[in-house]
């Protein structure tokens, strides 16, 4: 990717030759005068930052400068946008801003001006850069992925060392946790971008369908089959498949995948060829296939080919201000998709959202807001807009200070467990305190140890004593 590489989107000729003039000594300069254009060279150059029109398109249609901000928000996370806006159109950068885009600036345009917004952005972007290298990136969004706790600090880390490679994949994580955007996020970081992400859930299609959903089928296999057909392998070759719900794959099915991911063919329903497939699989599942394994209801083989790298993506409730952050950017999606304008939660809705366990995790929290945003009767969404009971009275109860130093402690306690995978001599050591003394914490508070552990390989089940496991 080339560093000082600009892509300037524009529908007015006056305003991409003047940048291209003043710009071309410090920059590489590439223009477009639509979105389609300008798609065609994010794709080919790759350009560090863009330029873009908030009211790119046709005169007198839809403005196509936001849409085309949200694309290269979730495709091209380091690509820096800076929006360009009219001098009577503040509130379209402002809105910008929220949904992605690193800066703005007004026409009509001073070079200078731009000159060192340019190189501000550059400046964020090498930082951005940097942290991908060193596995740890601090942005609140991942491709589609909203976030900044340490948990899913660790998750981006995870994501952007595997995804280059061809392992098979892991994610395992509760329901509702957002397990298939890990596994796009892995695709769309990987060299098979450019190629089909196909996902199954196989646990949502009766077992006399799945082999044919998965394998295809050849005419005549069976009744109704009138017509050769691909399965998800073949329509998944070059790409990514994502095999949701792995646990409930039918036994004779696991010996059907176990032979892809050895010898990388697949054969047909009725069928007697074997055909290659060059296809990357990522598997999901909230269920524990140690324990499946261990009852023979998965196959022990099976299981070490697709666990290469497992990835556990956390609950909500352990993702700290996560929350907040997810619900401000439910609040602002739904409220674009509805026409509504809401500014925002009142004190008793944060503190309903905050108090709220989540058992759905991601999904719940999403279905609430998207319901809140069509029945709020106003501007600011309410408990009753959640459906969740308020927190509190009308005003709210400052704690005592003891309870505010026993939730400070218990916040350190489960923030050292978590960084450290349930190790409760590494978590000690984070926190400061003897081994004995947190585990007395650990008591006080409710909390056990294995909670925080992650799925790895045999022999690390005692994560207080050996290592973090395979994720």
């Amino acid at each position: 990717m080339n560093l000082d590489a600009i892509l300037i989107v524009d529908d007015e000729d006056s305003i991409r030759n003047q940048l291209r003039w003043g710009l071309a000594e410090e920059y590489e300069i590439h223009t477009a005068g639509t979105a389609e254009e300008a798609r065609r060279v994010l794709r080919e150059a790759k350009p560090a930052v863009v330029t873009l029109d908030v009211t790119l398109g046709p005169a007198g249609g839809r403005p196509e400068g936001l849409e085309l901000l949200d694309e290269i928000v979730e495709n091209y996370p380091l690509t820096k946008v800076i929006m360009v806006t009219g001098n009577d159109s503040r509130e379209n950068a402002l809105t910008a801003i929220r949904r992605g885009a690193v800066d703005w600036y007004a026409k009509p345009i001073q070079l200078e001006e731009l000159r060192v917004i340019l190189r501000r952005a550059l400046h964020i972007r090498e930082i951005e850069l940097a942290q991908c290298e060193g596995g740890s990136p601090a942005r609140k969004r991942y491709h589609r992925i909203v976030g900044e706790s340490e948990p899913m600090r660790r998750v981006f880390g995870l994501v952007q060392r595997v995804a280059p490679t061809d392992a098979t994949v892991l994610v395992v994580g509760e329901n509702g946790t957002g397990k298939e955007l890990v596994a796009h996020a892995i695709h769309l970081a990987s060299g098979r971008h450019e190629e089909p992400f196909v996902p199954i859930n196989c646990g949502a299609i009766p077992e006399q369908l799945l082999e044919s959903e998965l394998f295809g089928h050849e005419r005549g296999a069976f009744t109704d089959a009138y017509r050769t057909r691909e399965g998800k392998f073949e329509l998944a070759d070059k790409g990514t498949l994502f095999l949701d719900e792995i646990g409930d794959l039918p036994t004779h099915l696991q010996v059907k995948l176990l032979r892809f991911l050895q010898e990388r063919v697949v054969e047909r329903v009725g069928g007697r060829e074997s055909l290659p497939v060059d296809a990357r699989v990522v598997a999901a599942t909230n269920r524990d296939l140690r324990a499946m394994r261990a009852d023979g209801r998965f196959r022990e083989d099976l299981f070490y080919r697709l666990s290469v790298v497992t990835i556990l993506v956390p609950p909500l409730r352990e993702r700290g201000d996560d929350l907040r952050l997810l619900a401000e950017y439910f609040l602002e999606f739904y409220g674009r998709q509805h026409k509504r304008r809401l500014k925002g939660f009142t004190q008793a809705g944060l503190r309903a959202l905050q108090a709220h366990p989540w058992p759905g995790n991601v999904r719940e929290l999403e279905n609430r807001i998207q319901r809140a945003v069509i029945l709020a009767q106003d501007s600011h969404v309410r408990p009753e807009d959640l459906e969740l009971e308020a927190s509190g009275g009308a005003r709210e109860q400052l704690p005592t200070l003891q309870a505010a130093r026993e939730e400070a402690e218990r916040r350190v306690v489960i923030e050292a467990l978590t960084r450290n995978a349930g190790n409760v001599t590494r978590a000690a050591k984070d926190a400061d305190v003897s081994r004995p003394t947190l585990h007395d914490l650990m008591r006080k508070h409710g909390l056990d140890a294995a909670r925080f552990r992650r799925p790895g390989p045999p022999g690390d089940e005692d994560a207080d004593e050996g290592g973090e496991g395979a994720s």
